[in-house]
């Protein structure tokens, strides 16, 4: 893992949320995505280089809208950028880390993406990610 890329926040209102996050960080998001595959929009601020990704549900069945009717509102997952998505995903597999995608898949701004599974990681979601490029597909 090269760095903390951003941390994931489940919410229920993205309209919201982004006018509460702006107030607090005194900054506008600088982008927000639709992720269809995941049943997920998105929302991103950038706070000296580590971001924050805002995470409504588009559809009842996404994973966000599980996980708020679980838990509510908050922390979701922490995201670390690596430099070789299929290795570290290798790599993970035989450290016997449990993968939520054994394979990387398109997510939001611009990035492949995979899952640790929180059973495996001590409770917490973690996401590797990296900057998709020619030679990442």
């Amino acid at each position: 893992m090269e760095k903390l890329e951003h941390i994931g926040i489940a919410v229920k209102n993205l309209g919201q949320a982004n006018a509460l996050f702006e107030k607090l960080l005194g900054k506008a998001h600088y982008k927000i995505e639709e992720v269809a595959s995941e049943g997920v929009r998105t929302s991103f601020f950038n706070v000296n280089g580590v971001k924050i990704e805002l995470l409504e549900a588009s559809t009842a069945t996404s994973p966000i809208a599980k996980f708020i009717d679980k838990r509510g509102e908050g922390i979701h997952h922490l995201a670390f950028e690596v430099n070789d998505i299929k290795q570290s995903i290798a790599h993970y597999q035989e450290q016997g880390f449990e993968l939520i995608n054994p394979e990387a898949k398109k997510g939001a701004d611009n990035k492949l993406i995979c899952f640790l599974h929180p059973k495996s990681t001590g409770g917490v979601l973690i996401e590797l990610c990296q900057e998709i490029a020619d030679k990442a597909l």
